[in-house]
This record gives C-alpha cells, structure tokens and sequence, in this order.
C-alpha cells in the first residue's frame, strides 16, 4: 500500500469541500476534521474532536465504519462514529478494493491521525472580521 503525501492529500480534500464554505482540519494520515460550527482556533478544536473520536476501539462504535467510493475514481472516504470526521483513501492506498479492506484500511489511518494528533493543513472558510 501507497502512502498519500500531504499536497495530494490537501488537494483531494480541497476538491471535495469545494463550495461546502466549512472549514476543516487535516491530519497527517489523511483524516479530516469538518468544523460545521468553527469557534476559537481550528486546530484545537478539530484535535479535541479527533482525540475523542479517532482512535479506534474495536466491539465499540469506533470501530465501525461506512466506504464512500468518489465518483471521480479516486478512491474513497471512509466515516465512522463522529459526523465530522472521515478519512480519505486514495486509490492506489488498497491492493483489495473491496468495501471491507478499504474501511478497514480507513480505519487504521484514523486511527493513527487519533494517536498522533499532528495537524498537517487548516482550511479557514470563516468570513473574516471587519
């Protein structure tokens, strides 16, 4: 398996947040924070979200998950037990396309951005302050 670089990664979450006007997160493996109500400082918030909601704890809800396929064919998104929080898998990321190994796959590196908590890009879309 492929690991995505942070440009391709802040690329494929750009275009699909086009025109959403939300702010969010990245992190480093891929996961991504939507701040639907952003207050205060970006990352911290969307850290708090996934420190809470990122890792993963199999037999609970945080090991479940849902596979999106991108109708672009560039892979998939892969949600769990938080609205706002998905990761993306680029295609080239899974040897098995299959639901199953690409959320499981999704999984993981949720799981990882959840231990490791490193912020890799903030998208502000709030309007600035005049």
């Amino acid at each position: 398996m492929a690991a995505v670089d942070t440009e391709t990664l802040i690329d494929a979450w750009r275009r699909l947040l086009t025109d959403s006007g939300k702010s969010w997160v990245l992190f480093e493996h891929g996961t991504c924070v939507v701040l639907e109500e952003p207050e205060g400082p970006l990352d911290e918030r969307a850290t708090d979200i996934l420190r809470e909601f990122g890792p993963v704890h199999v037999g609970g809800p945080a090991g479940d998950f849902r596979v999106l396929e991108l109708k672009n064919g560039e892979g998939w998104l892969v949600t769990g037990h938080h609205p706002d929080v998905v990761t993306f898998v680029a295609l080239d990321e899974s040897d098995d396309p299959s639901h199953l190994a690409v959320g499981i796959h999704g999984r993981s590196k949720r799981d990882e951005d959840g231990r490791e908590l490193h912020v890799v890009h903030v998208e502000d879309a709030r309007p600035s302050a005049s």
